[in-house]
């Protein structure tokens, strides 16, 4: 298996690799199909429930339909198509855009952003760095208003669905206690990616750092980790 990126900053140095053919794939299936790796960095983000409110969603929906008509393909679902169900070369280009653009109204902060009160952001940091080193090995991650990004890679016998639902659910439950507040906090499934290379690697531990400037948020204001600084 690839392995690159040796932090030098913790006690044991961490090495974080790259998604492998040859490996053991496990892939799970619920809204969209996802792949995942001990061993292997990984990219992953979660929102909160309003984050993205319909009309977002439905603008961000027409910018893709129209690309792809620009392109010559005809979308009259109401779901977008997946990247492997267009011709070849215009896949990478697809994913790039629809991702782009996705990520770039997450960015505008819609929604409550509770996760700008500073002991909000706190508890979700928390959560992320209680089992560092024990069941997986951090690289980076941030807190954004409405959203975290994180690249994390799992120890042998942890699995990524298990330890997400973990975060989501004890984080939601101590900030909607400290907000005297109820129902779901987070969306319910996250977004994850196996990191492909090196370069990918760190093509998105620099989106990480640069995510608030990206979005108009001070540093000063949010939660971020990384550990090669």
């Amino acid at each position: 298996m690839p392995r690159f990126s040796e932090s030098l900053t913790m006690p044991e140095p961490r090495k974080f690799g790259a998604f492998d053919r040859d490996a053991d794939l496990e892939v799970r299936q619920r809204d969209l199909p996802r792949w995942f790796q001990a061993g292997v960095a990984i990219f992953i983000t979660f929102r909160t429930i309003d984050s993205m409110p319909r009309d977002v969603v439905s603008g961000w929906h027409a910018d893709i339909k129209r690309w792809l008509k620009e392109n010559g393909i005809q979308c009259d679902s109401e779901r977008l198509p997946e990247a492997n169900a267009l011709p070849m070369r215009l896949r990478n280009e697809y994913s790039k855009v629809r991702d782009r653009g996705w990520q770039e109204r997450l960015d505008e902060c819609h929604g409550e952003c509770v996760l700008k009160r500073t002991e909000c952001a706190k508890i979700v940091a928390d959560a992320l760095r209680h089992f560092d080193g024990d069941r997986y090995d951090l690289a980076s991650f941030i807190v954004m208003p409405n959203h975290v990004h994180l690249i994390a890679q799992f120890r042998r016998g942890f699995s990524l669905s298990r330890q997400s639902e973990s975060w989501l659910r004890f984080s939601a439950t101590r900030i909607n206690r400290l907000s005297n507040r109820a129902g779901a906090f987070w969306q319910a499934e996250p977004f994850d990616h196996l990191i492909r290379s090196e370069a990918q690697f760190w093509y998105l531990m620099n989106y990480i750092r640069d995510n608030p400037g990206n979005a108009g948020v001070k540093m000063d204001d949010i939660a971020y980790y990384n550990v090669f600084e």
